[in-house]
């Protein structure tokens, strides 16, 4: 198993504060609290990153905590001041592999209902199951 640490950066906004990454543009990610968001954050970028690999895409290198005012971010003068710059672990994870499983018909469905409700992906829901289950949630 790799690990990767990426910076996040985090700006408070109306009702909370939002985290990006600067390695990842697109990837962003909120929380009520600072705590929150910078716990939603590791999420974010885990499934960021698991798209990535999944899709073939090559992950940039992380770019240093103390290099972060020399790399260009997407974001202008007028936004709210950082409220915390933090690093953010992502295991890395190994290439995706076709399995192919068995299960009842009207399971599948049900499945399929609830994938499309979140927005995901059979395989996808059913990879989410699989890691709630095995953390114990």
């Amino acid at each position: 198993m790799k690990i990767r640490h990426y910076a996040a950066i985090a700006h408070p906004g109306n009702e909370g504060f939002g985290v990006y990454f600067p390695d990842f543009p697109g990837c962003i990610s909120y929380g009520n609290t600072l705590h929150d968001a910078a716990m939603h954050a590791e999420e974010a970028l885990s499934g960021h990153v698991e798209l990535m690999v999944r899709d073939g895409d090559p992950l940039p290198d992380p770019t240093p905590l103390d290099r972060l005012d020399e790399v260009a971010f997407p974001h202008e003068d007028d936004d709210p001041p950082e409220a915390a710059r933090f690093l953010v672990r992502v295991e890395i994870p190994a290439r995706w592999i076709r399995v192919n499983l068995s299960m009842a018909e009207n399971l599948v469905a049900q499945i399929d209902r609830a994938a499309k409700q979140i927005g995901m992906s059979r395989s996808g829901f059913l990879a989410e199951g699989a890691r709630r289950m095995m953390a114990g949630q």
